[in-house]
């Protein structure tokens, strides 16, 4: 999901000396005591401090480039000790067997995680009354365009990514869910657990009109910052990180947060995994580091992310949330489909109709 520019907030950074030392020998010693299985971009010592503090050195990191891959290698055997999937995802992984519950008792600030979060119904808390997750940032995904080469009247509507003015200049992300919330949002559902089969049908041929127009389909935010920069992208389907990069490099770039349609808003966390190699003790140091109040202004500022930790949010520059939409967090979730669990049926439907879209059928 994301690879980031990580030498330039690793100066921006203002941990201790120690995560600096970290940062001019490499990207990180790599403590092969604790393995996170992880999107590209988290591995920057920014993002759990008190476990280099700790430990002298970070986590050894291995990648994934979506859930769905993440869970299939899980289940053929793969071992991590801790991995970061996002809300969708939850419940399938659970009843995959691939994770095991939170001992919350050993998350020193989870009383300090937003309420919303922490008791998010088949996320953190599930039917069983068990936690599965410690949640970490949440965001938006968005339409993002540039301000230059694009009018502002000319992307209104979330259609405008079917729009033929815009053939070989879009990309969304090669996400299926990020993918169906777009073409849900066009269509008017809010709810993927009421998605009807025309409703699904309606999404997808939204989807295959979208592909006429899609230069490529993003897997990181290097890329999408790339194409965009040069550019090769005007129209963008995006998460908060991608609009925050092009900015600090001052690239023209612009986010409609108040397209007709809305947006989509997803959330994610760490979770522990079954059959771990490691040490549990430093899988919940590695939890709680990333809890971390100084990991608040780091989230906000250089990815555009919000941090589930209350307090941490609390203490980052007034102006820097509003700036990244997170001063009024009604505002944050209006109009928004939230992608909640997809029914397992849904999702292996979304999967496979996503692949046939990709491939041009």
């Amino acid at each position: 999901m994301k690879r980031n520019r990580w030498i330039t907030r690793l100066m921006r950074a203002s941990c201790a000396a120690i995560i600096a030392a970290s940062a001019v020998t490499g990207l990180q010693a790599a403590d092969k005591s604790l393995t996170v299985f992880d999107w590209s971009g988290y591995e920057t010592p920014d993002f759990h401090p008190a476990y280099v503090e700790k430990h002298a050195d970070s986590p050894k990191f291995t990648y994934f480039g979506d859930e769905e891959e993440a869970l299939q290698k899980l289940k053929a055997g793969f071992r991590a000790d801790v991995a970061h999937p996002c809300s969708q995802s939850i419940l399938k992984w659970r009843d995959a067997g691939v994770i095991e519950p939170i001992d919350v008792s050993r998350i020193t600030a989870w009383k300090d995680i937003m309420p919303g979060l922490a008791n998010m119904k088949d996320f953190s808390v599930t039917d069983d009354g068990k936690n599965w997750v410690v949640p970490f940032e949440w965001g938006n995904t968005m339409l993002v365009y540039n301000n230059e080469q694009v009018k502002a009247e000319d992307v209104q509507s979330l259609t405008a990514f079917a729009d033929p003015k815009f053939e070989g200049k879009v990309s969304i992300g090669d996400n299926v869910s990020d993918a169906y919330a777009l073409a849900s949002l066009v269509i008017g559902v809010k709810d993927w657990q009421k998605m009807t089969d025309a409703e699904f049908a309606k999404a997808s041929e939204f989807l295959r009109a979208v592909h006429k127009n899609v230069k490529f389909y993003w897997t990181d935010n290097t890329q999408l910052s790339q194409g965009m920069s040069s550019g090769e992208i005007t129209l963008a389907w995006s998460w908060n990180e991608t609009p925050a990069t092009l900015k600090a490099d001052n690239k023209p770039v612009a986010v409609n947060r108040d397209v007709k349609e809305g947006q989509t808003s997803w959330v994610c966390g760490y979770v522990l995994l079954k059959n771990a190699k490691g040490d549990q003790d430093r899988a919940y140091d590695f939890l709680n580091a990333i809890l971390d109040t100084r990991v608040s202004s780091v989230l906000v500022n250089d990815w555009n992310y919000g941090h589930s930790n209350e307090v941490g949010m609390k203490a980052v520059d007034p102006e820097a949330l509003k700036a990244g939409g997170y001063d009024n967090l009604d505002r944050f979730v209006n109009k928004t489909l939230f992608q909640s669990p997809i029914p397992p049926q849904l999702q292996a439907r979304m999967n496979e109709e996503f692949e046939r879209i990709k491939a041009g059928y």
